[in-house]
């Protein structure tokens, strides 16, 4: 099937020497006069990469690019905006507004052909990264799944996550790879069988060792792709402990990734706070409390947790006479 490409100028000339170079090329090209059209057309059928003219009327290629990239679901869809041959500040206002390349005007057509073939290259390995990324969080899904006590858990994780690395203030891509992780974090429990994962009283000695490889299993299962390099750490250590005595490996203090120490922090008190079988729902207030107490056993980052309870919106937990949070009930 071939590829759609979406032409937005509103000199007809232009636009028509557009579509007959890119159709006798084999891509299947749709038109239009200006940005909006534009726009209109490319929320009826997402093209696979957009021709932009800078100067159109009713809306500019910069703002037809600027919106398109402004929202992550259609942010990786290739731009080509073309500007004047002297016309520096396009280029610059391009560049803001999140354009992939350039071409001046007059076109040339091999230039033409060889960089819309060059990005839709690199749109088709994105494509299969993303599909690749989507069968791992369908599979994380899935584990989820099969206890109902857990329903909506790798969503609150994966928000609540990137909102503490943000608020710590990691940069952009550790917070993606918190956000990532926080779907996949758990899963390597794929290989633990149902009736271990799901038992509601205590595990024996064989059935804990099985769940400790999990981490291990599930840095595995995501280790192929290149775009998940950050997440594997997360991954593989979410359950180690500040003096040593987590799994799977022992890590302790900083040798523990900060991504993992955030991470661990809003998996414990995601967990505190949702009733389970065998104990209920924890207030807001009890679980900063609990893990209050566990920070100072040395289990979890301190400063972490000092952030954590400040992003909450708390002032201040005490274990005896707590201190009740600001809008904790």
């Amino acid at each position: 099937m071939p590829e759609t490409i979406l032409i937005a100028d509103d000199h007809e000339s232009s636009l028509s020497a557009l579509e007959g170079l890119l159709s006798l090329e084999g891509f299947e090209v749709v038109t239009a006069p200006d940005g909006e059209e534009a726009l209109s057309a490319f929320h009826r059928g997402q093209p696979d990469l957009l021709l932009l003219d800078v100067k159109m009327p009713r809306l500019s290629g910069f703002e037809v690019c600027r919106r398109i990239k402004n929202d992550a679901d259609t942010r990786l869809i290739p731009i080509i905006l073309i500007t004047a041959m002297t016309a520096t500040e396009d280029r610059l206002a391009g560049i803001q507004a999140g354009a992939d390349d350039f071409l001046t005007k007059p076109v040339d057509r091999e230039q033409l052909i060889a960089r819309v073939k060059s990005l839709l290259k690199q749109k088709a390995y994105t494509d299969e990264l993303e599909r690749a990324e989507a069968v791992l969080f369908a599979l994380a899904r899935s584990i989820e799944g099969k206890d109902p006590h857990t329903e909506g858990h790798c969503e609150r994780l994966a928000e609540m996550s990137g909102r503490l690395g943000e608020f710590i203030g990691l940069d952009g891509p550790e917070v993606q790879a918190l956000r990532r992780a926080g779907v996949v974090h758990d899963i390597g429990k794929v290989a633990v069988p149902d009736h271990v994962l799901l038992k509601p009283g205590p595990l024996t000695a064989e059935e804990r060792a099985l769940v400790e490889r999990h981490p291990v299993v599930g840095e595995g299962i995501c280790a192929p792709l290149k775009s998940f390099q950050l997440v594997l750490p997360i991954i593989r250590h979410h359950h180690e402990k500040l003096n040593g005595t987590g799994y799977p490996d022992g890590l302790k203090g900083n040798a523990i990734p900060i991504t993992a120490r955030v991470l661990q922090v809003v998996d414990v008190y995601d967990a505190l706070i949702a009733a389970r079988p065998y104990k209920r729902a924890m207030t807001p207030v009890e679980a900063l409390a609990l893990m209050e107490e566990e920070v100072r056993r040395g289990w979890w980052d301190p400063e972490v947790f000092a952030v954590f309870v400040e992003m909450l919106g708390c002032e201040s937990v005490k274990v005896r006479g707590m201190t009740k949070a600001a809008g904790a009930d």
